[in-house]
C-alpha cells in the first residue's frame, strides 16, 4: 500500500516540509533509505544522515534544527520515536488481520469462541475454554482446559497455554511461551530423594501484557502467579512459581524471577538479571544487566547493579577499585621484596 506524506502528517498531527504528494510504501533505517521509503530521527547520533538519506519522507521532531538542505519530505511531529512507532503499530495491525479457521484444528465442542477470531492450522483447543472477540491464534497452538483469553489477543506459533489459565485482552504472546507450566516444587526425602509438590494454582496475566518468545510463566502451588495490565516480557525470561509481577514493568532477556517474590510496579531490569526466592522490589526499581539479587529492595525507584546487587554508585566505586587491583597488587608485591632485602 502507498500513502501520501499529507495523509501520515494528519495521522501523526505533524507538519509537512516538502512535497506533500511524495508517497511510500516502506520503512527504512535512515542510514539505509532508498525512494519510497519512510524514515524517523530521533537519535542525535543519526542526524548526518538526515542529509544524506535517500528515503522519501523522514519523521522528525518539531525541535530539529538544519543545518543544510535536506533532499526528503519531513513530517515535523512532537516526538518522532513515538510517532513513527504509531505508524509500526498501524502497518502490523494491517498485516495481522486474518479471520476463519484452517485445517486441521481441534476444537472441544464446549469450547467457546468469540467472533471474527482466527485459528491456525494444527491448533488445540480443549474442553471449557473461552476464546474473545477478535483473537488470533497462530498455528500450533494448544490451549488447555479452562482456558479464559480475552478479546485482540495474539497467540503466534507453539504458544502453550496449560489448564485454567487467564489471559487479558489486547495481550501478545510470542513463539514458544509456555504459560502454565508445572512450578518447580519438590520436597526432599530422608532419602535422597525428591518428592513432588503438586502445582494446583494457575496464571493470571492481565491486559495488554506482552510475551516474549520461549519465555516460561509458571502456575502457582496455590492461587495464582500474576502478571499485572501493561508488563513487557522479553523473550527467554523464566517466571517461577506464585510471582507476581506489578503494572508497567519491563524484563529483558535471560533473567530470572525465582518462586513467590513481589517485584512493583514501573520497574526495569536489563538482561539477565536474578532475582532469589521471596523478594519484594520496591515500584520503580531499576536494575542493570547481570545482577544477582539476594535481598529485598524495599526503596522506590532504586537503581541496583552488580552481583551481590548493591546501590548503582557504590557498585561503579567498587568497579573502579576492582580494575585497580592488578596494579595494587604488583605494588605490593615490591613493597613486600623492599621489607625483606631490607632486613
Amino acid at each position: 500500500m502507498e500513502f501520501k506524506a499529507s495523509m501520515i502528517a494528519g495521522f501523526l498531527h505533524g507538519t509537512i516540509e516538502g512535497d506533500p504528494d511524495v508517497t511510500v510504501s516502506a520503512f527504512a533505517k535512515i542510514e539505509e533509505g532508498y525512494p519510497g521509503a519512510l524514515s524517523f530521527l530521533a537519535n542525535p547520533k543519526y542526524e548526518k544522515y538526515l542529509y544524506e538519506t535517500a528515503s522519501s519522507i523522514v519523521i522528525i521532531n518539531k525541535t530539529q534544527k538544519l543545518d543544510q538542505a535536506v533532499k526528503c519530505t519531513l513530517i515535523r511531529v512532537d516526538d518522532a520515536y513515538r510517532s513513527f512507532a504509531s505508524l509500526l503499530e498501524l502497518y502490523a495491525s494491517q498485516q495481522q488481520e486474518k479471520s476463519g479457521r484452517e485445517e486441521p484444528v481441534s476444537v472441544a465442542s464446549s469450547a467457546t469462541l468469540g467472533e471474527n477470531i482466527f485459528i491456525g492450522a494444527f491448533t488445540y483447543i480443549a474442553d471449557h475454554a473461552k476464546i474473545g472477540d477478535h483473537v488470533k491464534i497462530h498455528p500450533q497452538v494448544y490451549i488447555g482446559e479452562n482456558v479464559s483469553i480475552g478479546e485482540n489477543t495474539v497467540l503466534y506459533p507453539g504458544v502453550k497455554i496449560y489448564r485454567d489459565c487467564i489471559i487479558g485482552s489486547d495481550c501478545v504472546i510470542h513463539s514458544g511461551a509456555v504459560i502454565g507450566a508445572d512450578g518447580f516444587g519438590f520436597a526432599p526425602q530422608t532419602d535422597a530423594d525428591y518428592k513432588k509438590i503438586p502445582q494446583i494454582g494457575n496464571v493470571v496475566i492481565e491486559d495488554r501484557v506482552e510475551i516474549g518468545a520461549n519465555t516460561c510463566i509458571d502456575r502457582a502451588t496455590m492461587g495464582s502467579t500474576i502478571i499485572r495490565r501493561g508488563v513487557k516480557l522479553d523473550n527467554l525470561i523464566q517466571v517461577a512459581h506464585n510471582v507476581e509481577i506489578g503494572e508497567n514493568t519491563v524484563i529483558a532477556s535471560q533473567s530470572g524471577i525465582s518462586g513467590s517474590c513481589k517485584v512493583g510496579r514501573n520497574c526495569m531490569f536489563a538482561g539477565q538479571v536474578g532475582l532469589a526466592g521471596h523478594l519484594v522490589i520496591a515500584d520503580g526499581v531499576k536494575i542493570g544487566a547481570q545482577s544477582g539479587i539476594n535481598s529485598s529492595i524495599t526503596k522506590p525507584d532504586s537503581a541496583i547493579l552488580g552481583s551481590p546487587g548493591m546501590n548503582y554508585q557504590d557498585c561503579i566505586k567498587s568497579y573502579v577499585v576492582v580494575r585497580r587491583l592488578p596494579d595494587l597488587k604488583k605494588r605490593v608485591d615490591e613493597l613486600e621484596r623492599m621489607i625483606k632485602s631490607n632486613q
